[in-house]
């Protein structure tokens, strides 16, 4: 079988914040991919203002080096298992992985997820231990722990004899053992050259290329990335495209793209292992095939990870609604909708029966969250409902999703910890002390009993903890009540400013959200209750003035902090009877109904239910 020794096709996969996207830069700087002026910014690959700001990538990234007379094809994959249809795809590309293990951390929840994906796919692994120049860095052992989860995950004899770099992505360092480092990425790269297989050269065979990621763009509309699987492809090739249903849809390949750098290139022609960009299709999808004309032969479907959470979606009918966004009716978040659909394999858009509601379906509160989070940057204004998991009945039994959870701590805190998750009917799978006053725990929880939990769990170990979780599978469900917030909330009574005197007088309530001079409405969430049940309160409230001098006058009054939340954070917050108002300038929670009278009402007529 003949091989194209020329390319190398490999994907990086790591837990998030392992260091990949850095990696990465390095390998592109050292390989002189970028000439000597050339500005190039800190983490290059990551190109979203979220994704720089959270530091995670979301979407793959492709990019190539040239070392020697091979062009290597890189594969920046997401490390959350929320983006986990991405990685399953990018597998189908590459003929090999450098797993980046963090030198401290070891292996993680997201860890075990994107390489189980890989072992899957029979694909060959390298190890690169990042971060070695930690102070506490723990090689050998980290080493021991990756060597077990290649075992745990029933990697075959050749896939466990994987070789190891230990590098500084940082530093710009890397080796062969841990201490001796030089200044170079040279054992990286030789590392890719003797150990990832080069692809098959069948370009003589009729042309399969499997579109993997999408890309759209202004001038040439959509673009399908790819790896041209046996064959060539060449500019003004009409060539047919085997659509989900076995139609055939033909079309010219009006451009080619390939990748160096952070680049994409102009070309003419690509053949077989070549990664490239195909233009010239409107309506080209995921895991379609395009061939010859007369040797019409799809290659098999990507499977892509189902939905396990849902939210409505709806048209923003707050009394504060159209006073900080651009595009606030149905068919503006409707069309967003629709388009974000385009490139995002792992979302479903439902409609209901109202017009103004949508259910949509993503792989987690991660990629939901950063869906709204993009809209309302784009200037949307939205209201979302609390989230769900999608439920599914598998061989007659109702499952639910079941997540794998990995909790570092200060040993002080695992007692709380493992209660709370024991309430949210979590099964513990493992223990670890590290003797340094750290304990790693792992749970097994349903994802419905780790909605809201961030929130507590940062309370309970006093910021300290850390938390991981990856979906695990799905499972007969579980009885009653799991997880969901505890205490009441504090709705305001009436538009207006919360006043600082108004907030005082509720101080010994619980805790308050908004801050004084913020406009409120009637039906608005203002703050957390200390007890169990909703309180209707007036924070609008002003001090009356007398002419009368008070004792305390001279006593200045201060306000306790209030409680600002990010976007997850109030997603999770959410119960059933609430929305949340998200705008370009404000994230606020609501009551569904605003008015006092019908909510009592409505929620006495629950009770008798």
């Amino acid at each position: 079988m003949e091989r194209r020794e020329d390319i190398r096709n490999i994907a990086i996969i790591a837990h998030v914040d392992h260091g990949k996207t850095t990696l990465v830069d390095q390998l592109l700087k050292y390989s002189g991919t970028f000439r000597e002026n050339e500005q190039v910014d800190e983490r290059a690959m990551d190109s979203g203002d979220i994704e720089r700001e959270r530091g995670i990538t979301i979407l793959a990234k492709n990019t190539a080096v040239k070392y020697g007379d091979t062009t290597i094809n890189i594969l920046d994959t997401p490390g959350h298992a929320d983006f986990g249809g991405e990685v399953e795809r990018i597998m189908k590309m590459v003929d090999g992985v450098a797993l980046v293990v963090d030198a401290y951390e070891g292996t993680m929840p997201q860890t075990r997820f994107v390489l189980k994906k890989a072992l899957e796919q029979k694909l060959t692994p390298i190890v690169v231990l990042n971060k070695i120049d930690r102070p506490n860095a723990r090689p050998e052992e980290v080493i021991d722990e990756v060597l077990d989860l290649f075992i745990d995950l029933g990697a075959d004899d050749d896939q466990l004899e994987f070789p190891v770099v230990y590098a500084s992505a940082l530093n710009g360092t890397s080796g062969f053992e841990p201490e001796a480092q030089e200044e170079s990425m040279d054992p990286i790269l030789n590392t890719i050259l003797e150990h990832i297989p080069a692809p098959v050269d069948n370009q003589d065979e009729p042309l399969q290329f499997q579109v993997t990621l999408l890309d759209y763009n202004d001038y040439v509309g959509r673009i399908g990335i790819g790896r041209v699987v046996r064959g060539k492809i060449h500019v003004g090739q009409q060539v047919v495209v085997i659509k989900k249903d076995g139609t055939e849809k033909s079309f010219r390949v009006t451009k080619l793209f390939g990748f160096l750098g952070l680049k994409r290139i102009e070309i003419t022609e690509a053949k077989a292992g070549d990664i490239v960009a195909v233009s010239g299709m409107e309506d080209l999808n995921i895991g379609e095939t395009i061939c010859p004309q007369d040797h019409p032969e799809a290659l098999p479907w990507l499977r892509i990870d189902e939905p396990t959470l849902q939210m409505m979606f709806l048209v923003n009918n707050s009394p504060f609604a159209g006073k900080e966004g651009k595009f606030i009716t149905a068919r503006k978040i409707e069309e967003r909708l629709m388009k974000q659909l385009e490139t995002d394999v792992s979302l479903r858009v439902e409609p209901t029966d109202s017009p103004d509601a949508w259910i949509v379906s993503g792989r987690g509160e991660l990629h939901l969250s950063i869906l709204v989070e993009n809209m309302r940057r784009e200037g949307f204004e939205l209201q979302l409902s609390k989230p769900k998991v999608i439920l599914k009945e598998i061989d007659g039994v109702l499952c639910e999703p079941v997540e794998r959870v990995q909790i570092d701590v200060p040993e002080e805190y695992t007692g709380a910890v493992m209660e709370s998750l024991g309430a949210r009917k979590g099964e513990m799978l493992d223990m670890i002390n590290y003797g340094n006053g750290q304990v790693r725990l792992e749970f097994k929880v349903p994802s419905r009993g780790l909605l809201g939990y961030a929130t507590e769990f940062m309370t309970q170990t006093h910021g300290y903890g850390i938390l991981n979780h990856t979906f695990e599978s799905y499972e007969p469900m579980h009885k009653g009540q799991v997880g969901g917030r505890r205490q009441g909330v504090l709705v305001a009574l009436e538009n207006g400013k919360a006043s600082t005197y108004g907030i005082m007088q509720l101080e010994d309530r619980g805790v308050i959200f908004v801050e004084p001079g913020t406009e409120v409405y009637a039906g608005m969430i203002v703050g957390e209750h200390n007890r169990e049940n909703d309180l209707t309160v007036n924070i609008t409230r002003e001090k009356h003035l007398t002419n009368v001098r008070s004792a305390t006058k001279d006593q200045t009054a201060t306000i306790r902090k209030t409680r600002k939340m990010s976007l997850e954070e109030a997603l999770e917050y959410l119960n059933d009877d609430e929305y949340c108002e998200v705008t370009p300038s404000s994230i606020r929670l609501r009551k569904k109904i605003l008015d006092k009278n019908a909510r009592e009402k409505a929620a006495k007529r629950n009770k008798m239910n």
